[in-house]
């Protein structure tokens, strides 16, 4: 494999996993457990502080996060 397609594992890998983690989080964290309407709003309400929009930003870090962390590891053990 060459290191594009090395790099871009290892970014596919990292959204992947944080994605999950933010589908997991909203489910779990709300009033009303699941992912039909009112358990996403209750979750997003519930991590963002009472706010939906709060809790959208909280989320959408998640995904960004495992991207920049599975860098982070693809660099320093390329070295």
């Amino acid at each position: 494999m060459n290191e594009t397609v090395k790099k871009t594992a290892v970014k596919t890998i990292g959204a992947a996993t944080g994605s999950a983690g933010s589908v997991g989080l909203i489910s779990s964290a709300g009033s009303v457990a699941g992912l039909s309407a009112a358990g996403i709003t209750s979750g997003l309400a519930a991590l963002g502080g009472g706010s939906m929009l709060g809790g959208l930003v909280a989320t959408s870090a998640l995904p960004l996060a495992g991207v920049a962390c599975a860098c982070a590891l693809y660099r320093w053990f390329s070295d």
